[in-house]
């Protein structure tokens, strides 16, 4: 079974690299895929960079390319939920993609016309284990299973995390998740989002984020290599 981990930024994947057996490097569009083996499984990381556009590239050309048979995304996201505090962890039941918005036409925000699903689940079976491997980590109440919502944004406004949580009871927000759910989705590969929190979508969210994203990536780490102990 070959394995596809990807990471938004350098800080999301260094660490899982620098730990890895690394075989092989393919540049393909821009992208460095690399492909070894960490804890005696075979897999493909990759830095796909910030944003939907970018995750949707990428996790496309890891699928078609590698041929890989789950997808593992892995990083830092902004808490919505307000008994979520930076360092938790959040694990993807579904993923919306927040900023898709034909409310014109009469459809839910969210919702993409002519599809037949806009909220994309995650891989039940990758869900508990990720929820599993988090638990024993950092405790069971620093664990949160539910909706992270994405868009092209940073969030960091009180009004925003209202609306965010009143319109999709979103847990956490980011920036990648659902663009690689909906890729896995039509793909038709399992696939499981993992953030940890570095910061609260707020007004400080900006200074969160700059102090404790590397310490967010490094639990994020953790989780990775957990499941891949088990997976």
């Amino acid at each position: 079974m070959l394995l596809g981990i990807i990471g938004a930024m350098n800080e999301e994947v260094i660490q899982l690299k620098e730990v890895m057996n690394l075989l092989e490097t393919k540049e393909i569009g821009g992208y460095n895929f690399f492909k070894g083996t960490l804890l005696n499984k075979e897999v493909v990381l990759v830095e796909c960079g910030i944003g939907k556009v970018n995750a949707a590239i990428c996790s496309t050309l890891l699928i078609q390319e590698f041929k890989v048979d789950k997808v593992l995304f892995t990083g830092v996201a902004g808490g919505l939920n307000p008994e979520i505090n930076i360092g938790d962890i959040v694990i993807s039941t579904d993923l919306v993609e927040h900023d898709f918005d034909c409310t014109a036409f009469g459809y839910d925000y969210g919702v993409i016309p002519r599809m037949e699903n806009s909220t994309f689940k995650a891989d039940e079976t990758l869900v508990n284990l990720a929820k599993r491997v988090a638990a024993n980590n950092f405790g069971s109440e620093r664990v949160f299973v539910g909706t992270i919502v994405s868009g092209d944004t940073f969030v960091a406004s009180n009004d925003k995390i209202k609306w965010l949580r009143d319109t999709f009871k979103g847990e956490c927000t980011e920036m990648e998740g659902a663009a690689v759910a909906h890729v896995c989705y039509v793909l038709g590969k399992p696939f499981v989002i993992i953030r940890s929190i570095s910061d609260k979508a707020n007004h400080d969210a900006n200074m969160n984020f700059d102090e404790f994203v590397k310490l967010a990536a490094q639990n994020s780490k953790l989780i990775i290599e957990g499941m891949l102990k088990e997976i």
